[in-house]
């Protein structure tokens, strides 16, 4: 989930978990970069959970058919290197089941890419933190959906919240920085300000939320997980008054609260980020279906040449007004397809 922007004014020196924007700079300021700032990368779509919110559609034992292997992932972590991006974030589904995530974490890492890892925290533990503690990691993102085993495992069906906050203790131990992540839904909402002190007293120095994304799975379930307007009221009100009462020591990213006004801030100065799928297609933006490059076939800079022509397109930006008019429009980010007359992405 994007978080608002506190880079510098040079642009270059990113705040940890930040999708840059310069609002100052006008739709075409991408134009001025030989590379994205930030890569998010899906090493996979398969998951060792099947979250009732999740965007992303991830399960067990359910990888897109044409993931990258081994060898083709360490191509695009070669590819990003020489680029010169500074930042990515490792995710998936579940990026910590992925056979050779820690080949690719560490190699972006020893060559100098900060890096963000987001995980469930089902399988990450003290050996895992010690292991990247070595790397420029910018932060540990786990997701924290309640605060009892019971509103946990709603949302999470087979998730164990004490795994959860052993891996956040893990992240702290180690010396690593902690961002904990928060999905609102309509079964654990009215624990925000218990989670919110959780994370806390977990150590984490960044608390990240926003309204749901009806995208994936959420979308199929909305009307059974979905906040109301009152729950999100409140929740906002929760919000406000945590951020006043709760030092410094934490941040609060909650704005924009929903996509749509990510959406609205993305015409007016596009992010300069590459959302790489597993199967190293890109995405233009998550609430939308249409792809702008394949990295199997394509090399860095011609993708992203293709994303920066991307926001110059009548027909991509037609569709990112729908998203940001029509919530329900979200449902078919998933089902992927090239913009029309930019070159099929087959």
């Amino acid at each position: 989930m994007a978080s608002r922007c506190r880079c510098s004014p040079l642009r270059w020196r990113l705040t940890p978990g930040c999708i840059c924007r310069d609002e100052r700079a006008g739709m075409n300021w991408i134009d001025s970069l030989a590379a994205p700032l930030f890569v998010s990368w899906q090493l996979t779509r398969a998951c060792d959970l099947a979250c009732l919110h999740c965007c992303t559609d991830s399960a067990p034992n359910k990888p897109l058919a044409d993931e990258l292997d081994a060898d083709a992932a360490m191509r695009l972590a070669e590819d990003i290197v020489r680029h010169d991006v500074p930042y990515v974030m490792l995710c998936g589904g579940e990026p910590l089941i992925v056979p050779y995530f820690f080949d690719i974490a560490e190699y972006l890492g020893r060559a100098g890419v900060k890096l963000k890892i987001e995980t469930n925290g089902q399988r990450f533990d003290a050996a895992a933190a010690e292991r990247l503690k070595r790397l420029p990691i910018r932060s540990i993102q786990i997701s924290l959906d309640g605060d009892t085993q019971d509103v946990y495992g709603r949302q999470r069906p087979g998730a164990s919240l004490a795994k959860t906050h052993a891996a956040c203790r893990a992240v702290r131990d180690a010396g690593l920085p902690l961002e904990v992540t928060f999905a609102p839904t309509r079964m654990n909402i009215h624990q925000a300000e218990a989670v919110i002190a959780r994370a806390r007293d977990l150590g984490a120095f960044r608390f990240n939320t926003g309204a749901l994304m009806r995208i994936g799975r959420a979308a199929r379930l909305w009307p059974r997980i979905a906040p109301s307007e009152a729950d999100y009221a409140r929740f906002r009100e929760t919000l406000h008054r945590q951020q006043h009462i709760i030092d410094d020591t934490m941040q609060f990213c909650h704005d924009p609260f929903a996509i749509e006004a990510g959406l609205q801030q993305s015409l007016g100065s596009p992010p300069a980020t590459l959302m790489v799928l597993p199967n190293g297609w890109v995405k233009v933006v998550a609430a939308i279906g249409y792809v702008c490059g394949d990295l199997r076939r394509m090399t860095l800079t011609e993708v992203w040449d293709s994303y920066r022509a991307a926001w110059r397109n009548e027909t991509v930006l037609d569709a990112i007004r729908r998203a940001i008019a029509a919530e329900a429009g979200h449902a078919d980010a998933n089902t992927w397809q090239s913009i029309p007359d930019e070159g099929a992405v087959t």
